[in-house]
């Protein structure tokens, strides 16, 4: 019960972040998040495609403006939820991950991928340059790694994601269910206040100076320790015990 497993589950269109799939997948991040039990969510997709990007039948002239602009507000507003949870979202990537998936594995707070995995934003080639997953591109990659594939439309291969550090670790295909498990197991050993905590300080110091994100974490810190959880595992390793959290 510690863990959601949302899967990306239309191989036949590639995954395509459709306007329905994304309302689906705002639905089930945002499914009991606050539940005490909830401790991570993982992505994963069927089929050789993790996620191809926007469903493009949907961005024809047949749609109007208002509709198009619908798909890519949701759009956004998913993938920035992904970081507001107060849980860790893993993406378990097997296969490729272009456009607005590239943007998905980017936006996930960890990414596990196999060996087979590749990665890349192709919309320049169509017509279509993909500035929304520039965004998460560009605050994953080194800025001259994110604009060459955003010009060229190359793909990276799993080791040059791991390498550049748009994934965490890359894996064998078998290995893959394995290791993302370790990763979750290894989070659910933690408490999930303190975690919710760490990971909502973490992205709003991002975005702030150096001297602004000391003073601000140095503040969240001393608040840590007022928390239940904060003082039991102080308590604990100074007792040499494992802490029981309350969560």
């Amino acid at each position: 019960g510690f863990y959601r497993n949302i899967i990306l589950n239309n191989p036949r269109k590639r995954n395509a972040l459709s306007l329905a799939m994304l309302q689906s997948l705002r639905e089930d991040l945002l499914h009991d998040v606050k539940s005490k039990d909830l401790r991570v969510i993982i992505i994963s997709a069927e089929g050789p495609v993790f996620c191809s990007g926007h469903d493009l039948k949907e961005l024809t002239s047949e749609d109007d403006v208002k509709h198009h602009s619908q798909v890519f507000e949701i759009c956004a507003e998913v993938m920035t939820l992904i970081q507001k949870l107060p849980v860790p979202v893993i993406a378990k990537v097997n296969g490729l991950a272009t456009a607005a998936g590239c943007q998905l594995v980017a936006s996930c707070d960890i990414a596990v991928a196999s060996e087979k995995s590749q990665f890349a934003t192709p919309g320049v080639n169509i017509g279509l340059f993909c500035s929304t997953p520039a965004v998460a591109l560009g605050r994953s990659l080194p800025r001259k790694v994110a604009l060459e594939m955003l010009f060229t439309g190359e793909p990276l291969s799993a080791r040059e994601a791991l390498m550049h550090g748009l994934v965490s670790k890359v894996v064998p295909e078998d290995k893959l269910e394995e290791e993302t498990m370790k990763i979750s197991h290894k989070i659910c050993e933690s408490s999930k206040s303190i975690l919710a905590l760490g990971k909502a300080t973490f992205y709003r110091q991002m975005t702030q100076d150096v001297d602004t994100a000391y003073k601000m974490t140095s503040q969240v810190m001393a608040d840590n320790l007022t928390l239940r959880d904060g003082q039991e595992g102080i308590e604990a390793f100074i007792q040499k015990r494992k802490p029981v959290w309350s969560h």
